[in-house]
């Protein structure tokens, strides 16, 4: 593909995770099937732990808030009744979870559960985080020429710092400025990419946004913001129009930064 030169207002490189600077089979192969895997006992083996509560109430209220979605699952209330009581609800909090990974949903509730879950898991050695081979050289040549390097990921910051703090590279939570998820909104809508650039202290032109989704890319545009698409091997394929419409990259070496000659 060739050098895409890097506009010169630019000061901040934000980047997506999945796709992007982690291969997708990662996220689908091992980080989602540890969760299927593992909820139900983990809620066993957390249950009485404030954290852990605190996460199951806020899947209740999610749950309340899709009630009139098909095939949501509810989660009741404990009426403090023994064990099979406690079994029942510790059940629907794991289909409810399953269904909303089903559905490849994004709701602050099930990141906040899996950030959790994902958090034992790096700690014990059971998952550690993938990065592409080019992308910690790259990251810190860009920083190298002064550019500030933000992550904005559906997963939640803490997920986000696990995948980066017990990663193949080793720990390089050093090389971030800063991490966005879905609290600072959704990343397919325009607002999200303004948001961000306030909480940087930045025009939205000043940030060049790295992702392999277009309605993504889109969103930024919409904003602004400048984008290129990665497209990386795994990655979902492109429209004839999207190839033409947006700028490019299937590695980060090919941007060219021209503080950086």
């Amino acid at each position: 593909m060739g050098l895409l030169p890097v506009p010169a207002e630019v000061r901040a490189i934000l980047l997506d995770i999945e796709g992007t600077t982690t291969p997708i089979a990662f996220v689908q192969e091992t980080l989602f099937p540890y969760i299927k895997d593992n909820v139900k006992k983990y809620l066993h083996a957390h249950w009485e732990e404030e954290e852990c509560q605190r996460d199951v109430r806020l899947l209740r209220k999610q749950a309340q808030e899709d009630s009139s979605l098909d095939g949501a699952v509810p989660i009741p209330w404990e009426s403090g009744s023994g064990e099979e009581d406690l079994e029942r609800v510790i059940q629907a909090v794991v289909d409810n979870v399953h269904w909303q990974m089903s559905l490849d949903r994004k709701t602050t509730a099930l990141k906040q559960l899996q950030g959790h879950m994902w958090r034992a898991a790096y700690a014990t050695g059971h998952i550690k985080g993938e990065i592409f081979e080019d992308v910690v050289p790259a990251i810190r040549k860009w920083r190298e020429a002064g550019m500030k390097v933000y992550i904005y990921s559906s997963g939640s910051i803490e997920a986000q710092k696990l995948l980066f703090g017990y990663s193949t590279e080793g720990d390089i939570l050093e090389l971030f400025d800063g991490y966005f998820d879905t609290k600072i909104g959704p990343k397919v809508e325009s607002e999200s990419y303004r948001r961000i650039a306030a909480s940087i202290g930045c025009a939205t032109n000043n940030i060049l946004f790295l992702t392999d989704v277009p309605r993504e890319a889109n969103a930024a545009k919409e904003a602004d913001t400048h984008v290129a698409v990665v497209t990386r091997a795994g990655n979902a394929g492109l429209t004839d129009d999207e190839k033409s419409y947006y700028s490019l990259i299937s590695s980060f070496t090919e941007l060219f930064l021209p503080s950086c000659t």
